[in-house]
């Protein structure tokens, strides 16, 4: 879940709607792939998924979806470019945290949104003023 200082996140189309999804968050499966960490694969994800060069800045939500059990970590976007998104995405999307509900429609994604809201909301609380 990469999030902008204005309040935006990232979200992603899966090729072909993989999944059944039209958008989604970039995410890791609860595995060890390719020889790298969860964290590591964390940041692999969000540049192939989304053409994001990220820092994890914290834990979410672990979620089963329909092909996998997944975690989400809260990040900020350090570079990088949607362009350079690999083939598993067909685009990539900058949505106000407000909007996402009606982007992010799929009944799987529910609990990352409510997470997402609550993981707001506790910003919220412990930002002065």
């Amino acid at each position: 879940m990469v999030l902008e200082p204005d309040g935006r996140v990232w979200a992603v189309s899966p090729s072909n709607q993989f999944g059944g999804y039209e958008a989604t968050f970039a995410k890791v499966t609860l595995s060890w792939k390719d020889g790298l960490s969860i964290r590591a694969n964390g940041l692999k994800e969000a540049y192939e998924e989304a053409g994001l060069k990220i820092e994890l800045t914290g834990f979410l939500v672990d979620v089963t979806r329909s092909t996998s059990f997944t975690r989400y970590y809260v990040g900020r976007r350090l570079g990088g470019s949607p362009a350079d998104m690999g083939w598993e995405s067909q685009a990539v999307h900058l949505v106000p945290h407000q909007e996402l509900p009606a982007v992010v429609a799929h009944t799987n994604d529910a609990p990352i949104l409510e997470a997402l809201s609550a993981y707001l909301a506790r910003l919220e609380q412990a930002s002065p003023g």
